[in-house]
């Protein structure tokens, strides 16, 4: 790899994952499990029939490469499944190094009439909270190398559903079937937003931030302004899927509209072309003054590379704005996005940045720490910098000791 960056060296870094779907993550023999006791019809029955079918290497466009929430949404109806699939995402990322996650999900995808949003979210916290103590009561952990396991958890609302996506949704379109479907589509994020607010403040659970995902075109997140102001309201930590389809107008409304201290994906954040806007007289002047702001600012750019190229069919590594992103000193993490869906790790997502982009020592290790600092910590600002001072010391110790030094940047 380039600047002398080793695998082992990636494998035994604490390491974040900012931007995780947990029902992209599945073990896929989880899926399989869980299928079939809950008799949901697959495509397969077998790991590599599911690969070869559903869950692919490559994919032809966006809407393909969503095909497979429909199987793994289906299995996650009980608080018991969504305990079992957090508990097994969090050991997944232990095993690989990681050491903070944040696992977000829509829990309205879940919802019935005996499933409510606050189950399910606190029977995913209670699935990352058993990983967390399992971890943090080994004695290496509190005084010795390793580092203490932290996460939190992001609900998601939907820039647009249909009935077909949950009985939740079934209901509400039903319930609002006066309205125009954006007003029913706001309605439904403002409960996802006083959802959040409330079990973070009264419910002692991770609940660390409010997100937006969906199709960009067509489904402006300015319609979701109100949802974003009650989170921002009430000090809830924000983020927007935006730039991942659409154009550097998507990423500047959800900096402007919805107060967004992150950004998921941000893939066109520099393309200019792609601007729409007729009241913009100088699209590159646009996209410059943005990407100055978002800089300064320190607002955070959740970058999934896998998964960037497999909906993004014209996109490839090499023209991956990461590389301009790195020019711009502007503060990245690396995350996998879905490790179902994009077959990917977090050390595999690393690789690809190490290995693809001319990237120097301090470049990666900004990409690290930028996760640690970055992150929506559940716990107290002090608490945070002492844990991310623990992750500079053991990133150094590690340089120092798998990294030739005679090669540092």
């Amino acid at each position: 790899m380039k600047a002398g960056i080793t695998r082992e060296f990636i494998r035994q870094l604490p390491k974040t994952d900012l931007h995780v779907h947990l029902d992209g993550s599945l073990r896929l023999s989880t899926l399989i499990e869980l299928a079939r006791a809950a008799r949901v019809p697959l495509p397969s029955r077998t790991e590599e029939g599911l690969c070869h079918k559903v869950f692919k290497k490559t994919y032809a466009d966006l809407a393909d490469y969503l095909r497979g929430f429909a199987y793994t949404c289906a299995v996650l109806q009980t608080a018991e499944k969504l305990e079992r699939v957090a508990y097994e995402l969090a050991l997944d990322n232990l095993a690989e190094g990681v050491r903070y996650i944040e696992v977000r999900f829509a829990p309205q995808l879940h919802c019935h009439d005996r499933l409510t949003i606050e189950a399910s979210v606190r029977a995913v916290c209670r699935g990352l909270a058993r990983a967390q103590r399992a971890h943090n009561r080994r004695p290496d952990v509190p005084h010795g190398p390793d580092l203490p396991f932290h996460c939190g958890v992001i609900l998601c609302a939907l820039r647009s559903f249909n009935e077909a996506m949950s009985p939740y949704y079934a209901q509400l379109l039903r319930v609002m079937a006066y309205a125009p479907r954006k007003q029913v589509f706001a309605t439904a994020s403002l409960e996802v937003a006083r959802a959040a607010v409330d079990l973070a403040r009264r419910g002692g659970l991770p609940v660390v931030g409010f997100d937006l995902a969906g199709e960009e075109a067509g489904y402006p997140a300015v319609r979701h302004a109100a949802a974003y102001q009650f989170a921002h309201s009430h000090f809830i930590r924000k983020t927007v899927h935006a730039g991942e389809a659409y154009g550097p107008e998507s990423i500047f409304q959800a900096i402007t509209e919805c107060h967004a201290n992150r950004i998921g994906h941000g893939t066109f954040l520099f393309a200019a072309d792609m601007l729409r806007d007729p009241t913009v007289g100088d699209p590159r002047a646009y996209v410059r003054h943005l990407v100055e702001y978002i800089g300064s600012q320190r607002i955070g750019l959740e970058v999934c590379l896998t998964s960037n190229l497999q909906t993004t069919p014209a996109l490839s590594l090499s023209n991956h704005p990461l590389r301009q992103m790195l020019a711009h000193n502007l503060s990245v993490s690396i995350n996998t996005d879905n490790r179902l869906v994009s077959h990917t790790t977090v050390c595999r997502e690393l690789e690809l940045a190490a290995t693809h982009f001319a990237i120097t020592r301090h470049q990666f290790r900004n990409l690290i720490i930028a996760g640690f600092k970055g992150s929506f910590f559940p716990g107290s600002y002090n608490a945070k910098r002492a844990y991310v001072r623990r992750v500079i010391n053991r990133y150094e110790e590690l340089e120092r000791r798998l990294l030739p030094p005679a090669r540092r940047a």
